[in-house]
């Protein structure tokens, strides 16, 4: 049913701080329960029509977490996918598309904690953190859990970039 239906272009952003751990951002919009009190994830968000990917992730940034003071460090080699559950199907903002196929950058951050402000633009987030790369996977919703396993398997080299580079 739903094979019919394109993927929506998105960028993904694993922001590195000094220490070589990743932003994480708890979903406002999901239930706070469960074994890691809600639901995780990284700064994403779609392309704008015309939208340059590496415009499009420093973007995403700033509405999602106030700032993009940011450099890009990478970007993964492969465009990574994944397909909505069924029940997510329905919900007019993914509706039209079967998933996401989605454009991953590692970036280091070159602010300090007090430049992130989750109400700058629309919230999204409702509280942040940084961990540990390794940590992504069982922080994420299952249907989204390859594609943090990937990341966190294909960018430690960018959290070891991150630890050697000159704090702000």
């Amino acid at each position: 049913m739903t094979k019919h239906l394109p993927y929506r272009r998105n960028v993904g952003a694993a922001l590195f701080n000094h220490e070589g751990r990743v932003l994480v951002g708890r979903r406002a919009d999901q239930p706070h329960d469960g074994p890691h009190g809600g639901s995780w994830q990284m700064p994403q968000g779609g392309i704008d029509k015309h939208e340059a990917p590496e415009v499009a992730v420093l973007r995403e940034l700033r509405e999602e977490i106030g700032t993009d003071r940011a450099r890009i460090l990478g970007r993964h080699p492969e465009l990574l996918a994944y397909d909505f559950p069924p029940e997510l199907l329905g919900d007019p903002r993914r509706g039209r598309y079967r998933g996401q196929e989605q454009c991953w950058f590692a970036l280091l951050f070159e602010g300090t904690d007090v430049d992130i402000k989750l109400d700058a633009h629309e919230i999204e987030f409702d509280a942040w953190r940084w961990v540990e790369l390794a940590e992504l996977p069982d922080l994420i919703v299952p249907f989204k859990r390859p594609i943090y396993a990937t990341i966190a398997r294909d960018f430690s080299r960018y959290a070891e970039i991150a630890r050697e580079s000159v704090q702000p």
